[in-house]
């Protein structure tokens, strides 16, 4: 697996600070994205969280994913949580280290009392000190919080004094771009009151379960006012593969309101789903892969979006609207763009290969950040993508007379892509046959949508097994057969 290093630069340490005043939350930030431009440690809030208890045990349970790997279990580096401030929220979020479970903190604007909050995105630090200070916070006392440095503190500093370098696996990368377009197509499939959140989270199994029982997929669907468990995905059932990784929810039960679960509609196999438990005035939510064995860096919903001449020049005009919303518009950023809708949405993905696009499906929205991370490098690791524009430069493509197919010349035989008539396509290749593309389009497919996008055929659409079939996410990508 190949492997970048990611560097964090804070001035001090981040800590639960004691004054005459009370007790203060100060969150470091390392260098970071605003609207002024990078910015080396941005300072986003200043003011209290008005449930402070239930506010720390979140944080904690977001640290906990960034420090956990739930499939083959090894110490490994933790990566610093990433924060964005949306002008009336912050949002906290992390990746496990096997890229199995994303996890986010919405702290909205009830769960905020103080200075306006900024715009922009960074790193916070998060080590072990804070998190024992975090676990000791209780209910008596009010809880400041500062996320980024005192501006009168920065100047009595020469530089920076925490430095930490922990290596960034591309399928993390990879993870944040597919997350986000597998959360668009969630619905909300339960929503449970609290009592009922404590007792089914509390009846699922813990770590230790071994390799056999993570590998497992369970099932639940709604009865009333209550979840049931089931042996298979009847109607309205939801995926729960991997129950153990749901239990960094543990820490918020007591303060839990309700447990809402999303997920695909219509789903027959495994399938990636979120948790959300709704706290006083934040939201945490957790999604998990369709098979905990593996990650969500399987390439299933970003290569087609990448795979056209348009796709490019529209993220970049795309980008340039895009202001840290806490709540993106497709249909206004279609009317300020001049693009189609379907554009726009392909736009946002691509510019999701490179960390600035999140969806929230608590609104069903997408949501604007802008990760400290090489913006290109996704793309550049997609290993479909790669081979389908080395396909493209080989001239090993041509596009029937009809429109209506083309073939692919691979060393020595030869491929044939069909287009249906809505531009969905197939192909005859070992890769479609298997997963009937449930894991997006295979290289070939993909090399034909760069030909009719450079010749001006409208661009290939995501193919609807997939659609119907989310679950076929849990198969591992071309290059990631045999490789966990």
């Amino acid at each position: 697996m190949t492997q970048a290093v990611q560097a964090y630069a804070y001035l001090r340490p981040s800590a639960v600070r004691e004054s005459s005043a009370g007790r203060s939350l100060a969150l470091e930030t390392s260098g970071g994205a605003t609207p002024a431009g990078a910015v080396s440690n941005p300072r986003f809030f200043s003011g209290f969280l008005t449930a402070p208890v239930a506010a720390a045990a979140a944080l904690l349970a977001v640290a906990d994913v960034a420090a956990a790997r739930y499939y083959q279990p090894q110490l490994r580096a933790s990566l610093d949580p990433v924060v964005t401030a949306n002008g009336d929220r912050l949002r906290f979020e992390s990746f496990s280290g096997c890229c199995g479970v994303y996890a986010r903190l919405d702290v909205l604007a009830d769960g905020l009392d103080g200075d306006d909050v900024g715009h922009g995105t960074t790193n916070v630090d998060v080590n072990n000190p804070l998190r024992d200070a975090l676990t000791r916070i209780g209910p008596s006392d009010p809880l400041h919080l500062a996320v980024g440095p005192d501006e009168l503190e920065v100047t009595t500093f020469d530089g920076p004094m925490v430095e930490k370098k922990v290596p960034l696996p591309d399928r993390w990368l990879r993870g944040f771009a597919e997350t986000q377009v597998l959360a668009a197509g969630f619905d909300l499939r339960a929503e449970v009151p609290a009592a009922e959140a404590v007792r089914f989270l509390r009846s699922l199994p813990r770590g230790g379960a071994g390799r056999s029982a993570a590998r497992t997929a369970q099932w639940v669907v709604p009865a009333g006012r209550t979840l049931r468990p089931t042996s298979r995905p009847v109607p309205g059932a939801v995926c729960l593969p991997g129950p153990e990784r749901l239990a960094a929810l543990q820490r918020v039960l007591r303060y839990a309101l309700a447990l809402r679960v999303y997920g695909p509609p219509a789903v027959q196999s495994p399938a990636a789903a979120a948790w959300e438990v709704v706290l006083p005035g934040m939201r945490l939510t957790l999604m998990l892969s369709p098979d905990a064995s593996r990650g969500f860096s399987g390439e299933g919903g970003v290569p087609a979006a990448l795979a056209s001449e348009d796709a490019a020049a529209d993220a970049e005009l795309v980008s340039v609207l895009l202001a840290w919303e806490p709540r993106i518009d497709v249909a206004e950023l279609a009317e300020q763009s001049g693009l189609q809708a379907a554009r726009v949405r392909a736009a946002l993905t691509r510019l999701g290969t490179a960390g600035q696009i999140g969806y929230d499906t608590a609104e069903a929205a997408y949501f604007h950040r802008q990760l400290p991370y090489d913006a290109g490098r996704a793309e550049a690791q997609n290993p479909r993508l790669r081979a389908a524009h080395a396909l493209v430069a080989a001239g090993a493509v041509r596009l029937d007379a009809d429109g209506g197919s083309a073939t692919v010349a691979v060393d020595d035989h030869v491929q044939r892509v069909r287009v249906a008539a809505d531009s969905t396509l197939s192909c005859t290749c070992l890769w479609w046959a298997k997963y009937r593309g449930g894991r997006g389009p295979c290289k070939h497919a993909l090399a034909v949508s760069l030909v009719r996008s450079v010749r001006g055929v409208p661009a290939a659409q995501a193919d609807p097994v997939a659609q119907a079939d989310p679950a076929a996410q849990a198969v591992p990508s071309e290059t990631e057969v045999g490789v966990r």
